[in-house]
């Protein structure tokens, strides 16, 4: 009998809590009117009503923006990529290999000192 009893008394006390929440979440909803917000986890929108726009307007604005979109792609040119001649990119490899051979004397100079 205890357990029924102990049982009883801690569904009264969840029964309190609950309708203390449904109070605050009560209060809260109202100050939410108040202010022209939505209430929380929804998207009713109290004091202020919304304007629905068609489905046809939407697709009116889609159409208009694509188009824009594509004008300014259009307007830009890819720019052309300038090719290297192989005679400036064998006298830039040759510089190259140079500097390394330089690079390379130098540290074996110093290991040897």
């Amino acid at each position: 009998m205890d357990i029924v009893r102990a049982l009883k008394t801690e569904e009264r006390k969840l029964e309190k809590y609950a309708k203390n929440a449904l109070k605050q979440l009560a209060t809260l909803k109202a100050t939410m009117k108040f202010f022209g917000g939505t209430t929380p986890g929804t998207k009713l929108v109290y004091g202020k009503k919304r304007r629905k726009m068609s489905a046809a307007g939407r697709l009116a604005i889609s159409k208009a923006t694509k188009a824009r979109w594509a004008k300014v792609r259009a307007a830009k040119a890819p720019k052309r990529r300038r090719k290297m001649s192989a005679a400036g990119r064998a006298s830039i490899v040759k510089a190259q290999k140079e500097r390394w051979a330089k690079i390379r004397a130098a540290k074996k100079a110093k290991k040897a000192v």
